[in-house]
Formats: C-alpha cells, structure tokens, sequence
C-alpha cells in the first residue's frame, strides 16, 4: 500500500472533483507499460475519497490476493482491486503536474503488489 509518505506537506492546492481524478487516473493508467497492466487479470481500479478509517494517510489500496499467494483462483471470483484515494493524493500535491506522478507512482506501487512485490522491495526500488 502506497504511504502517507509526503505527510508532512499536507495542503490542498489542486482542486479536482471525482470525474475530472478519474480521468487522469485513467491517462495514467494508458501511460504504463503494457507488459505491466497486460498481466493484470480480474482486477478492478477504483477511485474513493479516503480510507474507510478517514485518514489523509494513506494513497493507495491493493485489496486482493497477489500472484504469487494465489491457489485456486479462478471463474466466478470477486475481482481484486486497486484502491487510489482522490482526496489523499490532493493533499499532498502542489499542482497538477506533481498530482500526476503521484498517480504514476502510486499505481505502479499497488500493481507491484498484485505481482506479489512487498512494500520493502518497494522501497529498495524507489516505487514507495
């Protein structure tokens, strides 16, 4: 999961309502590569204002079974899901440029859990 790791620059610059957070996650999304988003196999991606609990401290959200901790695993399962939170990805971001790679960053991030790279190699890479 994608960290509250810029917390303490908490401030609200960029303005954007659901749809408009949508869109750009989506632009986001078309920009990885295929070989990333190809594997992805019955996952969904979601955009919610916060976590459950409320917080601004969390980005993102991988709510499903990685790859690699998968058994039987097939037709008829609920698809897992990447999470991103509109409004704690706005806090931490200055202007729209600065929101967008923090859209990359945090998708990248919860796609690597779906493959089954946890939050230590994570941070080895830089994806954290």
């Amino acid at each position: 999961m994608a960290d509250g790791r810029n917390a303490h620059r908490r401030r609200r610059i960029v303005e954007l309502d659901a749809e408009a957070f949508e869109a750009l996650v989506v632009e986001e999304l078309d920009q990885l590569p295929d070989d990333m988003v190809d594997g992805l196999e019955n996952v969904v991606f979601v955009v919610e204002d916060r976590p459950e609990d409320g917080s601004l401290d969390l980005l993102g959200l991988y709510d499903g079974f990685a790859l690699t901790e998968r058994d039987r695993y097939g037709f008829g399962e609920m698809p897992d899901r990447i999470i991103l939170y509109r409004e704690s990805l706005l806090a931490i971001c200055e202007d729209e440029g600065e929101l967008r790679d923090e859209i990359h960053v945090t998708l990248v991030h919860e796609i690597a859990h779906f493959y089954g790279i946890d939050d230590d190699r994570l941070h080895e890479l830089g994806w954290a």
